[in-house]
């Protein structure tokens, strides 16, 4: 009863469902007196005509069963006027009451009152003990990835919605949702932003920074993230209240950018965890192709440990006996002067001076351009569009209008002796097929790509493409690093490091015993007991109560984790 006296007072309370409603009740009194004027012109017909005499009922019940094609038959006209009379009123009910009734019921009172439903059960407001929790200002791919890890980490969010019925339906689905205005102090205030944890503002530049100084007058110490499309918003999103400003298209081609081989083989830094490095590094064109972990004897020599290996696209745990083969890719903990030792004893291999291949002129592309060229990197950029060319035209040492289909450009702008390729468009299809054509080409040249939509990594991984990166998993894993406030640590497109206290049922078990890694996929990379920090710590290794897993996988591999060992 409450729920209906909510949907009726919501239903009156709207002005355009009160013109509905008004709508709806001209057409019902139309139609009583067309059925009331038709029972008159019966009952004159019948007496005289017909010569019978009829009650007033009587009319109004002859006229309803005519109109609405019942005919009983039990009351009829035998003169041609009176048969003629019949068959006006029954068109006229076929019109009225068959077709034309039917559709204003609906138009005027069935589908608002169904909206009505809808727009009440979109939730107006959090509950009033909700704290610590992440409020997100718009649901697009981004914040879709960043809700699937905050559901991992228990961390409660709400999204706000201004549309009702696409608010009742996220609602109906799951999601947590809070409908209202984005750019309304009631709005931030119905979701306790003062008690957040943080705010995400990640719409357009101007957007988000009507969503800052919104934010600032209700909660302004907590924190809030905003995205950026354009660099030179980042200092207006700044002065507005921004905590942090990420421009994430930047950030993207920067990370490509790490990824690429050129000149000297090196090793890429990838993230730190207290006082360990996380890095990688390529094995092809080097003396460890072919040699096994432990024939490598890079713990030996360097006091690095191999915690895992890159393997088209995929990473894969490793044992002393693994093979390090030409293609593949280590992953390694170690200190800063630890990776020294192995960039020094990778910068004699590998050399190819020859300039890096950038597909794609755009924000994406222009930004792996500009990283490359910081580290001395030569690049050379291919762009369809004049327009864009000229935007980068400062930065790359060379240009090439025209499209990277075309064998013939991709061969002048030295796709056959570059060490590497950055495959930067935002069309998925079109970045699939350049890998294919330019692994063909050249086949062993490294090729880094970035992706829009998670669903096409594993197409693109089988297409030749080495290392993979989107905007989507980027995002989530930043806003995450933030929200944990912790270094990003950015393995690769679906891989992420993991630190989590020991579950109580792992308590007293060593690595090799609690099967994390058979069980769950995870891969343990380290243990932190106090203030020591263990890298690759071996099977007999002791998980005691109050340690810490350093664990590298995929967030649907952390929730086994979660629901293995809860």
């Amino acid at each position: 009863m409450k729920f209906l006296i909510s949907q009726l007072s919501y239903l009156l309370g709207q002005q355009k469902a009160r013109r509905n409603l008004k709508a709806l009740f001209k057409y019902l009194v139309f139609l009583t007196v067309i059925v009331f004027v038709y029972a008159a012109v019966f009952h004159w017909i019948m007496a005289l005509v017909e010569r019978q005499e009829h009650s007033f009922m009587t009319g109004i019940y002859w006229t309803l069963t005519v109109m609405s094609t019942l005919g009983f038959g039990d009351i009829t006209f035998h003169s041609d006027v009176g048969r003629a009379f019949s068959i006006l009123v029954l068109m006229s009910g076929i019109v009225l009451l068959l077709i034309v009734l039917p559709f204003t019921f609906i138009r005027y009172f069935y589908a608002p009152w169904l909206e009505a439903q809808l727009r009440v059960k979109a939730p107006r407001q959090v509950p009033q003990d909700t704290r610590d929790h992440v409020i997100i200002c718009h649901r697009e791919t981004v914040a879709q990835s960043f809700i699937k890890k905050l559901k991992v980490m228990d961390i409660p969010y709400y999204v706000i919605e201004p549309d009702t019925a696409e608010a009742a339906d996220l609602h109906e689905e799951g999601i947590s949702v809070v409908t209202g205005e984005i750019d309304s102090s009631a709005t931030f205030q119905a979701l306790r932003a003062c008690h957040a944890r943080m705010v995400l503002a990640n719409l357009d530049d101007a957007t988000n920074t009507n969503i800052t100084l919104t934010v600032r007058e209700n909660a302004p110490r907590v924190p809030l993230v905003a995205f950026v499309e354009s660099i030179d918003s980042i200092d207006i999103l700044e002065l507005a209240g921004a905590t942090r400003v990420l421009p994430l298209k930047q950030i993207l081609g920067e990370h490509l950018a790490n990824r690429v081989n050129a000149e000297n083989a090196n090793v890429h830094v990838i993230g730190t965890f207290k006082n360990l490095l996380i890095a990688e590094f390529p094995i092809h064109k080097t003396p460890l192709a072919g040699k096994t972990i432990r024939e490598s004897g890079l713990r030996r020599a360097t006091g690095v440990n191999v915690v895992g290996i890159w393997v088209r696209g995929s990473i894969k745990p490793v044992s002393p006996d693994t093979v390090l083969e030409d293609y593949s890719v280590p992953v390694i903990v170690g200190s800063a002067r630890q990776i020294e030792e192995i960039e020094a004893f990778l910068v004699i291999y590998n050399t190819n001076p020859n300039p890096v291949l950038v597909l794609g002129g755009g924000n994406v592309g222009c930004a792996t351009a500009r990283a490359l060229k910081e580290k001395g990197v030569p690049v050379h950029v291919i762009e369809r569009d004049p327009a864009a060319a000229d935007r980068i035209s400062g930065i790359a040492d060379r240009i090439f209008v025209g499209d990277a289909a075309d064998r013939n450009v991709l061969m002048e702008a030295g796709l056959e002796g570059a060490p590497s390729i950055v495959i930067t468009t935002n069309n998925d299809a079109i970045n699939i097929y350049l890998s294919v054509y330019c692994r063909r080409l050249s086949p062993e040249m490294r090729i880094v790509s970035r992706i829009t939509h998670e669903r096409n990594l594993e197409a693109i991984h089988r297409a030749g493409a080495d290392f993979v990166l989107s905007y989507t998993s980027l995002g989530a894993e930043l806003i995450s690093s933030i929200l944990q406030d912790r270094e990003l640590v950015m393995l690769g497109e679906g891989v992420d490091v993991f630190m989590l206290k020991i579950p109580k049922p792992l308590i007293g078990k060593t690595v090799g015993a609690s099967e994390i890694g058979s069980r769950t996929g995870l891969s343990v990379i380290a243990i932190q007991k106090g203030g020591e920090i263990i890298p690759n710590p071996p099977p007999d290794a002791v998980l005691e109560e109050g340690v810490e897993l350093l664990l590298i996988g995929t967030t649907e591999q952390r929730q086994i984790f979660n629901e293995k060992f809860r």
